[in-house]
This record gives C-alpha cells, structure tokens and sequence, in this order.
C-alpha cells in the first residue's frame, strides 16, 4: 500500500484518498489522477503529453483540459497560501510536484535504522544520450574526483554538454552510494532560489516537519552516503552556493555534483572546467580520420534528420571545419546537423556563413534555453548587469586573441578601468570569454557563437559603427607602432595573435 504525506495533506494511492489534516477530501478522478502522476515521479519534470496520456488514456484531449486540471489540482491544495508550494510549471516543458515527500509505507518503529534507510528514494535520474562523443576520459577522471573530493563543479558555456557530462558520472557511480541513493535536481526547472531546499527534499524524500526544509534534509542524510547532482545552476547560483556550502560541511556522506556556467565559489569546491570536443589533428582528414571527432556527432544527427549518405572523404574536411566553426559545442553541432537532412552538408555551410546558426531550431523537446543558440545565449545575457552587457557587446569586433588594452580602446569614454577589467573578469568567470593559457600567458577570446551573438547586440545598442571605428583605429595605432620598434620578422610573430581582428577590421 501507497501512502505519501506531504504539509498537511496524506495521500492513499491504493484507496485513491486524499485528506487533509485527517480529514477527507474530495476532487475529481482526472485531478487524482494528476496528482498522483505528478507523485509517482516527484522531483521530475512531467512532460505534457506524458501527463495526457496518464490521465485520458483512451481519450483525444486539448492541452487546455491539462491546464484546467492543474490549475483545479492548485486550487483544492492551496498552492501558494502561506508559502506552501507543491506543483510547478516548467515553461515549454510540463509540470513538476517539488514539496518534500514522505513515503509512509517505508515507515517502521522509531529507531529501526534499515526500515528508515529504505525510505531513501532518489530524485529519478535522467538518461544518458546514447552517443558520448569524446567525453568517456572525462567521464571517468571526474567519477574519481567526486569521490575522492566530496563537492565538484562542473563549468563551462552553454551548450558544451555540462549535464551530459554529469549524468554519464552519476549513472556510473549509482551503485556506490547507499540504496543506489543518486538524487537529480533540474535547477533549470527552478525559478525562484528559495524553492531549491524544497526541491531537494523533494528529490531525496525527506519528511520535512515546517516550512524551513534544512533541518529535516540535514536529520535524514545523517550516515547517508549520497550523491546529489545540481543542474543548470547558473542562474540560482547564490542559492546554490548557500545550500551546496551547509550540505558540504554538515553531511560528511554526502557528495555534491554541480553543473553551471559559472563556478560556486566555495571553500572544498573542486572546479573543474569542460573543454570543446577536440579537432581532428589533420586539417584535412579522412572520413576514418573525421569520425574519431566531433563529426561523429554531427553525422549522427544527420542521419537523423533524413541526410541519408555516409561520410566521404571529400566532404571530410567540410565537416571538420563545421564543427570547427562551430567552436566544437556539442548543442551548436546538434542544431546545425539537424538541418543537413533538409539542406546538404553544402547547404549548411552556406547557412552558417550567411549567421543562420543562432536562429535554427532545435528538438521540440529541449530546454526552451537550448532550442536555439539565440536562445541558449539570451539565457546568460539576461543575466548580466547592463554594464556587463554593454561590455559584452563591446567585445564582439575582436575576432581573435581581445587584450585589455584593446578593450579599454574600444570601451566607452566614462568606463574606468578598473571596473572595465572587473566586468571582463566577471564575463570569464561565466563562460562568456574564454581563458586559456598560451606559452605562460592568459589569452582571451570569445568564441564564435558567443561573438555572433554579442555582435547581434552591439547592432541592437546601435554602437556598431562607433565600436568598429574605435576597435580599427586601435589597431592602426598598434600597427604603426610595431613597425616602427620592430623588424618584420619580430612584428609579425608579436601580431599573430590579432591577425584574425585585423582581416575583420578590413571587412568593416
């Protein structure tokens, strides 16, 4: 026999009898139904047409007799009175049930440790795509790590397959915490930073006895040995910092995985950041040669979407370079190969150079935030502050290697320089430049969805002209500069890394 209790309400699912405070009540058999769909996969975000076919079975119905049931469902809980939350919308994606659970089947005498340690459910644990595309070393070095360092971090700009990453790890260590205790929270789903405790005790089925679900998550993983993975944090990180720091030092046995565009922060965080596909060595590569790369991907979505021949070695090297345009991000690759049953491998590249890419769609059943990469970036930019943003937008005339003195060159006149090398600090920090150290030495550079994306922007602020003239007299300047302290040779290694920021000035 079922029975769940959650705030004042108990649930007898075999009886199919909902009370509340002891007492019964009524509702309808469809909002039952709901309920108890919603329950059955508590932590989990319930997709539309799953839940239809849950509740009218044998029926053809109109999404709106779903959102009259839910809202109904809302109505008899008194959702939202007094704080209490039990049902969330995920815009674009279904419904989940988020207060704090407790199974009371699993329920035995005070003190009976193995009775209680089964009440343990974890939060259901997504699937693993079928193709990981050069990501098993990955997978398997951070498994390690998260066991051996208790609280990682996972890092990295959207798209580059961060939550991938994390659900080949949690799949893979499952079987090492207790009651194949692996709990999955979808921060994505998650609006507002204070629902994030509830939706872990949700995820972990707590019994929380008031509205504060700390004490009772803190009580229940007590010798627990868990793993807790946090997707998509990017935009609660405050929350999740607050909560993934107590959790840390307060429950030895518990492991944390964090997913996000930017780092917690944290005392005891283990950041580790999530590199683009490799290139293949050879520029131009065999078909063999192509598909130990991320070509495997994009062919694979190819196929999918109706493309219905084999890789060439003739076209090889054309898909190589799409990915490479792409910046090997492994949502960009997806959306793009999408369309390569509709327009070729030729036809594609002609949609990339013409910047076709930020606006083609993704899978219907994607993230709102991954159904395009316009979107995908609209996610992050929202976020900045306006100086930030303008920043950003700024920065989108540099093609390649962008240093601090080009930035300052091209920034506004009242930027100071010191808040401007905070704001391009801050960007880095969320995977919106990125940092790599060549020869000793940090390089900056955004990659070239995100410099499409920021140059949308600059067009949007209507700066284009006056931050491409600024950007080409910087490096007039520079030129002239180098010419005259420099023999060719040493000039022409010094400018290397500008030379792509050059041929883009010329273009302008």
């Amino acid at each position: 026999m079922s029975v769940y209790s959650f705030g004042p309400f108990r649930l007898n699912v075999s009886k199919r009898l909902l009370e509340k405070d002891g007492a019964p009540i009524v509702i309808g058999g469809r909002k039952l139904d709901l309920l108890i769909a919603l329950i059955d996969r508590t932590g989990a975000v319930v997709g539309v047409r799953e839940l239809m076919a849950l509740i009218w079975p044998d029926v053809t119905v109109e999404e709106a007799n779903l959102r009259v049931s839910v809202f109904a469902l809302r109505k008899a809980l008194q959702d939202g009175k007094d704080g209490a939350r039990y049902i969330l919308n995920v815009p674009g994606r279904g419904y989940t049930f988020v207060a704090p659970l407790r199974n009371e089947r699993a329920e035995g005498p005070a003190g009976d440790n193995n009775t209680a340690r089964s009440a343990l459910r974890s939060g259901p644990l997504p699937e693993v795509p079928q193709l990981l595309v050069g990501r098993h070393d990955t997978v398997k070095n951070l498994a390690q790590l998260v066991l051996s360092q208790r609280f990682v971090s996972v890092v990295g700009p959207g798209g580059i397959g961060k939550t991938t990453v994390a659900l080949a790890i949690a799949h893979s260590l499952r079987y090492k915490f207790d009651d194949d205790c692996v709990c999955f929270v979808d921060g994505g789903a998650i609006s507002d930073p204070d629902d994030l405790p509830c939706a872990v005790a949700s995820a972990f089925g707590c019994p929380v006895a008031d509205s504060d679900p700390l004490p009772g998550i803190f009580t229940f993983l007590t010798d627990r040995r868990t793993l807790l993975i946090l997707d998509s944090c990017e935009h609660i990180i405050e929350a999740a910092a607050s909560l993934s720091e107590v959790l840390f030092q307060a429950a030895e046995t518990v492991h944390l995985l964090i997913t996000s565009r930017e780092a917690l922060r944290l005392d005891g965080e283990t950041v580790h950041q999530l590199q683009r596909l490799h290139d293949p060595l050879d520029k131009t590569p065999t078909a063999l040669q192509a598909m130990a790369t991320p070509a495997v991907q994009f062919m694979d979505k190819a196929t999918a979407s109706g493309h219905l021949e084999t890789l060439s070695d003739r076209e090889a090297p054309i898909v190589a370079n799409i990915c490479s345009q792409l910046n090997r991000i492994a949502l960009a690759i997806e959306m793009v190969a999408s369309r390569v049953g509709i327009y070729g491998i030729l036809g594609t590249v002609d949609l990339i150079d013409n910047g076709a890419e930020l606006v083609l769609q993704g899978r219907r059943d994607a993230l709102p935030r991954h159904q395009t990469l316009q979107a995908l970036h609209d996610w992050s930019y929202r976020r900045l502050s306006a100086y930030e943003q303008a920043v950003l937008a700024r920065l989108s005339v540099f093609v390649g290697e962008l240093t601090l003195a080009a930035a300052h060159a091209v920034g506004d006149a009242e930027d100071d320089r010191e808040g401007l090398t905070q704001a391009i600090a801050d960007l880095g920090d969320k995977s919106l430049i990125q940092v790599s150290s060549v020869q000793g030495s940090a390089e900056n550079r955004l990659l070239d969805t995100t410099r499409a994306y920021a140059s949308y922007k600059l067009a949007e602020r209507g700066e284009k002209d006056e931050i491409a003239q600024g950007h080409a007299l910087y490096f007039s300047s520079v030129l002239e500069q180098t010419r005259d302290r420099y023999p060719f040779t040493t000039a022409s290694s010094s400018l290397s890394g500008q030379s792509l920021s050059t041929i883009g000035i010329l273009r302008w």
